[in-house]
This record gives structure tokens, sequence and C-alpha cells, in this order.
């Protein structure tokens, strides 16, 4: 199940982040707070970001999962910290809404989970940047437009699950040949004539349930 609102807005939830990205976590190894180290990086490759706080508003759709699709920006490989290799980011430029009415235009910030290696956040959760908005507390609603409509909020735990389960078939009655024709393009051919719901998934989900049917269903 997948829900693209063209034109509208997704609400979501406030709540409480790491802390890291502004600062604020006692805990963080960057004291003046990610957002404002890698500020100025972004910016020498084309993205300001002066207008916006420095830390990120992280906004919940659980049990729903965002997907996103076609970035304004994306820099990869960003060497911003000696503590860790470099990271990739993507940024989609939206319009945010509190429930008081306040808009503002903002970016959803994504620090590529295949390139970062702490501080993940669930897919059910984004991290925007915006400029500073009054009274806001966790548990407050916001809600996000994109007039570009790249946005789709999914059942990734639904649709995993089914697409498993629609593999385990496959797999057992073909056993290790299903896999011989493997590639992202293929499985996307494949899925858009006989299953094509799960194409809504990422391709690290696609690779995950992989994995899976053949760990589970495949010749040992």
């Amino acid at each position: 199940m997948s829900t693209r609102r063209d034109g509208h807005w997704f609400e979501a939830r406030l709540v409480s982040g790491h802390g890291v990205a502004s600062g604020r976590s006692a805990d963080s190894p960057y004291p003046m707070g990610t957002i404002a180290m890698q500020q100025p990086l972004f910016a020498s490759l084309g993205l300001d970001l002066s207008d916006c706080w420095p830390g990120t508003l992280n906004l919940c759709f659980q049990p729903l999962e965002i997907g996103l699709e076609a970035p304004d920006h994306t820099f990869v490989n960003l060497h911003w910290t000696d503590r860790h290799p470099p990271e990739t980011f993507s940024f989609w430029r939206i319009a945010l809404r509190s429930d008081r009415g306040q808009e503002c235009p903002a970016w959803i910030y994504r620090p590529h989970p295949e390139t970062k290696q702490r501080h993940w956040q669930p897919p059910t959760l984004v991290e925007v940047l915006a400029p500073p908005i009054d009274h806001l507390s966790p548990g407050d609603s916001l809600w996000l437009h994109d007039p570009q409509d790249r946005l789709v909020l999914i059942d990734g735990v639904r649709l995993r699950a089914r697409l498993l389960e629609a593999l385990k078939f496959r797999v057992l009655a073909a056993e290790e040949r299903f896999f011989e024709a493997d590639s992202t393009v293929q499985r996307r051919r494949w899925l858009a004539t006989v299953h094509p719901e799960a194409l809504a998934l990422s391709d690290a989900d696609l690779e995950r349930v992989w994995y899976q049917a053949r760990s589970l269903y495949g010749s040992h």
C-alpha cells in the first residue's frame, strides 16, 4: 500500500531526536552540532541553508514510511568530519506548516544510510531543516507539502511481508535458478509484471527481501 497525495499536505508528528544535529546532546561528539559543521560545505556546493535553524526537526509518520525520489541536491562523499568516512546527503525543497498556521519553506535533509555510521533514523522518520518556528514541542503536528509530488507514504512492513510471501513460492519452484538474473533493473521489471505494489519499496528494501528469500527458501 502506498499513498501519494498530489497537491496536498502530509501530516507528521514532531518527535525528539538524538540531539546531535543541533549539538544539544551532552554525549554528542560534535558540540557545535553537525548541521553547523556541514552548512559551510553545503554552501560551497551551492546550497544556502543560512536561513535555517542549525538543527533538525524530526518528523514521524509511523506506522507509515516515507519514500523520496528525485532530490533537488545530492552531495556525494562529503568529507565533513575526521571522525568517520565521508557521507552522502540529499535534499528536497518542501513547504512546512505548523498546527498554528505558520508556513515556511524548508528542506528534507537525508544523510544516506549506506554512508552513515551512527545515529541512524528509522524509515518512518524524516529530518527537516527549517527557519525557526515558534512554540514547537514534541508531539505537535506539522504538515509537509512538495509541489513536485516526489513524496510517497508506504506501508513498508506490509509490502515487505507480502513480497517475501510472493517470492517464497517462486524460489521454492525454481530454487537457485530464480536468482540467476538478479540485477536491480531486472528485479523491478519482473515486479512490474507480477507484483507491482512492491515497486514502492526502495532498492535497499528489495535487496533485503531478496536476501531473506534466498536465505529462507533457496537451496542449501
